[in-house]
């Protein structure tokens, strides 16, 4: 069947789609419809009666799968590469439910997981999901006051944490993050389990702190508990506009559903296969499609203890992909251009034999098209960026690569994926025509596997994502659809800017500068204007070895904005920084730079990879003349 075909029969019947799909899943119970219509925005599978550890860990066991890999753990920071195969990872996650069952962690409770990129930290969530347990995975590393917060929404029952983690010529110390946090919660924890590394070992508090090994090695394995369909299988902390955190809540039965789909349909994954997701379990993609995806698949997945580039090189992600034939590849745009950065010509990929490799998938970012490019040119693979966010869990518009490849349109993440009713709409709701820049929602139901609240906070998720237009989720993104259905997201809405009376988007800028051959990475941002009421700003990162003047590049990729774009976008200001504000995810933190700008206090966001980038960013605007003083 073509994608045409399989969105047709979605739209023709929702219900019977999805019922349909969820044939996939074991059930102990299956559930009475697909759809009900309870909680504020539907909820999906709502009665039936199923566990995700099963389906990700034991069933593969029970038909004859032991032996399969199912993690392989590679570590360039450690110089180490360690494999579990399915058998394995089912004894050492029943011994750990079992004993977090033995100090009366049960269905329903909440269980913290703060680790770094370790086989363990897969073991952790999936030994929640044996049980019933809710887990909530915070970034390893997570600033101590921050980690406070998510303990008092959350309130733990046991709080599973490392003592360390290693990042290139350092170690983190988790543990004295961790007391601290405990320090500062109103919530305590009961217990916490700590996973000693060789590395670090961490001081263990007497009645309150149990070390990992010593209590698995004598549990009682744990059998898999049956959860009602709409139970929360985690909870997962996204950054709120408020500075409280927003916590997301994924239901069991829907997302084991989505994510069965998406592996097979969207990158062609199944049963054997070698699926790498180069992210961290603290994120959504880690838990999607590190943990639980390739796992319900049967495939093998990567766990990555290393960075783009630096552990040891650029050449890190194609080692990776050759020794362990890896078919289908996924890292943030951001990600690739640190690699070309470092590599432009991209000499480090013919050393290494990635004839596996089917595809590479980009998502976190907009994968601006010379990206793409660069990458389609030296990797000889499709190139499919595909957008979706924490919220929906999985991809809301995609290249269907194990349906059919449709053709590639750079700047695009393609066509919206059968349960996403993708509209376009202008600021009283109305739709807009094909090819202009609006407001992108997606008309409700949302499909499985997205949320269907926040955690205790159901009338901040109605005013956060249902209350702008009415029957639609708001994702908070801006861009268009084409004669062809093609989507392009252009901007977070609050990223379009208004210059003279004029929408631009700072995507389509973005696009432009990054066309420039000497640069690697840029962000384009509003600031304030007195008489045309925002003005584009440039943000230009340069490729390794560029000798030409950087006045001169400048001045080039200003001329090209102005001829590309046109003077409407009165784009006049851009400067050369060494780096940008990301977090730790690969999102470039284009507000906080606004901020900067226009003179406002800023304060440093919990996720940022390195707070002392916003410091450059401060002196690179003052030379430009930014913040600009006040007249007297």
């Amino acid at each position: 069947m073509s994608y045409r075909d399989i969105h047709d029969a979605w739209k023709a019947d929702p219900e019977g789609f999805w019922t349909a799909a969820a044939q996939a899943i074991d059930w102990d119970h299956a559930p009475s419809a697909a759809f009900f219509d309870q909680g504020p925005a539907g909820e999906w599978f709502a009665d039936g009666m199923v566990n995700t550890c099963w389906n990700a860990v034991d069933r593969h066991v029970a038909a004859g799968h032991g032996d399969r890999i199912a993690i392989i753990h590679d570590s360039p920071i450690t110089g180490s590469i360690s494999r579990l195969t399915y058998a394995e990872l089912r004894d050492r996650t029943a011994r750990l439910a079992g004993a977090l069952a033995e100090r009366g962690v049960g269905a329903g409770d909440r269980v913290i997981i703060y680790m770094p990129m370790v086989p363990e930290a897969l073991v952790a969530m999936l030994a929640c999901a044996r049980l019933g347990a809710i887990h909530s995975v915070v970034f390893g590393g997570f600033a101590s006051h921050e980690l406070a917060v998510r303990i008092d929404d959350a309130q733990p029952r046991a709080i599973i944490a490392a003592s360390c983690g290693i990042e290139p010529g350092r170690i983190v110390p988790y543990k004295p993050l961790l007391d601290r946090a405990i320090e500062q919660s109103r919530h305590k924890p009961e217990f916490c389990v700590i996973l000693q590394r060789e590395q670090e070992p961490a001081s263990l508090i007497g009645g309150r702190d149990l070390d990992w090994d010593r209590i698995t090695r004598d549990a009682e394995p744990a059998d898999c508990v049956p959860v009602a369909g709409n139970h929360p299988a985690y909870i997962l902390y996204t950054s709120g506009t408020t500075g409280q955190p927003k916590g997301v809540v994924r239901h069991t039965a829907g997302h084991l559903v989505a994510l069965a789909w998406s592996m097979s349909n969207i990158y062609d994954i199944g049963a054997g296969d070698v699926f790498w997701a180069a992210s961290d379990v603290g994120w959504v993609v880690g838990h999607s499609y590190i943990c639980y995806g390739p796992l319900i698949a049967g495939a093998t997945t990567i766990v990555f203890e290393g960075k783009p580039v630096g552990t040891p090189d650029a050449g890190t992600f194609w080692r990776v992909i050759a020794q362990h034939g890896v078919k289908s590849f996924f890292t943030a745009p951001t990600a690739i251009r640190a690699v070309r950065r470092d590599d432009p010509e991209g000499r480090m990929i013919p050393g290494h034999d990635i004839s596996c490799l089917k595809a590479l998938f980009l998502a976190g970012e907009r994968a601006d098209p010379d990206t793409i490019t660069w990458a389609e040119d030296h990797l000889k693979v499709p190139v499919i960026d595909h957008w979706w966010q924490t919220e929906t869990g999985w991809a809301i518009a995609a290249n269907p690569l194990g349906i059919e490849t449709l053709p590639i349109r750079k700047g695009s993440p393609a066509v919206a994926m059968p349960g996403y009713d993708v509209q376009v709409l202008d600021a009283e709701g109305r739709p807009m025509p094909a090819g202009e820049l609006g407001a992108i929602a997606i008309r409700l139901p949302l499909p499985p596997g997205t949320l269907p609240t926040l955690w205790n906070a159901e009338a901040r998720f109605r005013k956060a994502y249902l209350e702008r237009f009415p029957g639609y989720y708001e994702t908070g993104d801006a861009g268009y659809v084409d004669d062809d259905g093609y989507l392009f997201i252009m901007a977070r809405t609050d990223d379009v800017i208004n210059v003279a009376g004029h929408r631009l988007s700072t995507g389509a800028m973005e696009e432009v500068l990054g066309a420039h051959p000497a640069v690697a990475e840029c962000a384009v941002i509003g600031i304030a204007d007195a008489l045309k009421g925002q003005i584009p700003l440039g943000l230009l990162c340069l490729k390794k070895g560029v000798t030409t003047p950087p006045e001169d590049v400048v001045a080039e990729a200003i001329a090209m904005v102005r001829d590309r774009i046109g003077p409407v976008a009165c784009f006049k200001l851009a400067c050369i920084v060494e780096r940008l504000p990301k977090t730790r995810s690969g999102k470039i933190l284009r507000a906080v730079m606004a901020k900067i700008a226009d003179g406002h206090e800023v304060t440093t966001p919990a996720t940022i990879d390195d707070p002392a980038i916003l410091t450059e960013i401060e002196a690179a605007l003052a030379a430009l003349g930014y913040p600009m003083k006040a007249s007297a």
